[in-house]
């Protein structure tokens, strides 16, 4: 299995205002990257919040290519069944709601049932929920607080970060991870570097630490 996590952000570390703009920090190139992430993997993964603020389509727009499967962590049943992220475009689009709930899904929209963990879903448990539906190429494509998620989980092979030449001086921050007390604490990450115009893609390798997903 392949997991790859990518986000979008300022050169201060925010993706997104503090009404939660975020249309777009990246680049026309940084775009054009996002959506050949998307056509070459199996599903794309995002968080209710994402959905909610954005409204997204996920698919592939910019560049030719397939769509991939859509996929949305939802534990409490927020969605609308009626989002664009649920319009049925030939695609597999899975549900991942907490067990429990009762919930009336969209035409062709199957939902997958987890077990909430302390308050929330694990990330191991998700990915070998989609490889049990012939997901094994995964983007992770938002927000901060479902990357933040699967990073603190070791569930990532890659991370892209795309930082755009932007200061917004407030916003939401990229990570939501534990607090630290000293500098040796911090993750010092293998990178390589990419321009994408004015862009800059880090592309950072997480696979030591990245945990066996059965």
């Amino acid at each position: 299995m392949m997991v790859v996590g990518q986000l979008g952000q300022t050169m201060d570390g925010r993706i997104a205002t503090v009404t939660g703009q975020s249309r777009y920090i990246n680049g026309h190139s940084g775009l054009v990257h996002l959506h050949q992430l998307r056509a070459l993997v199996d599903a794309v993964v995002v968080g209710v919040g994402t959905v909610l603020a954005d409204d997204p389509q996920l698919n592939v727009r910019l560049i030719e290519g397939k769509h991939p499967a859509r996929v949305v962590i939802d534990p409490k049943g927020r969605l609308d069944p009626k989002a664009r992220i649920w319009s049925d475009d030939g695609v597999k689009r899975l549900w991942i709601v907490s067990n429990g709930l009762n919930l009336e899904p969209p035409k062709g929209v199957k939902i997958i049932q987890l077990p909430m963990v302390d308050g929330h879903m694990e990330p191991a448990m998700i990915l070998q929920s989609l490889s049990s539906e012939g997901l094994n190429r995964v983007l992770i494509e938002g927000g901060a607080e479902t990357i933040s998620r699967f990073l603190q989980a070791n569930c990532l092979d890659r991370l892209h970060i795309i930082v755009a030449p932007i200061v917004m001086g407030s916003g939401r921050a990229s990570f939501n991870l534990k607090a630290i007390e000293h500098m040796d604490q911090a993750s010092r990450l293998k990178v390589k570097t990419h321009l994408l115009d004015s862009d800059v893609l880090f592309d950072c390798d997480l696979s030591s630490a990245r945990i066996r997903i059965n």
